[in-house]
């Protein structure tokens, strides 16, 4: 088993924060920003900054739409993120499905996955510190179904 103390703990996190920019500038009255918010917008750190900055230099187009150089550039790059999310979470790449936010990915799997296997009497768990996003869509679920 592998001790790690709160010196290396704490190194660790200083490098991780150090790969946020937008933590690197202190708020108007001069203290370090804590976010709290990530369920509205995460904070993106400098790699993905930089690799949408790069798209939106080199090659912003349609994915799976244009048969210009552009666009064949752009959909390669969205299905080779597909790939590379896939093997990381140990999925077929077909099975993928992107979505914009988790409030987007909640509603869809509360109105699919959930229209077809929730039904009357079923319960559905939650608790009061749930994000509006995250709770509505199960309250009407089982306002549908007799959940």
């Amino acid at each position: 088993m592998t001790v790690t103390t709160a010196h290396e703990t704490g190194a660790k996190v200083a490098r991780i924060v150090a790969d946020f920019p937008i933590f690197q500038h202190p708020t108007s009255r001069g203290k370090r920003l804590v976010y709290l918010d990530s369920a509205a917008t995460s904070q993106k750190p400098r790699a993905v900054i930089d690799a949408l900055v790069d798209y939106y230099e080199r090659y912003n187009a349609n994915i799976h739409r244009g048969v210009y150089e552009i666009a064949e550039r752009a959909t390669n790059a969205y299905e080779e993120a597909r790939a590379k999310v896939a093997r990381f979470v140990g999925a077929d790449a077909r099975d993928l499905i992107w979505v914009r936010n988790t409030t987007e990915a909640i509603n869809l799997v509360a109105y699919t996955w959930g229209a077809q296997h929730i039904h009357a009497g079923d319960a559905i768990l939650t608790t009061e510190l749930e994000h509006h996003s995250d709770l509505i869509p199960w309250q009407e679920l089982c306002r549908r179904t007799g959940a």
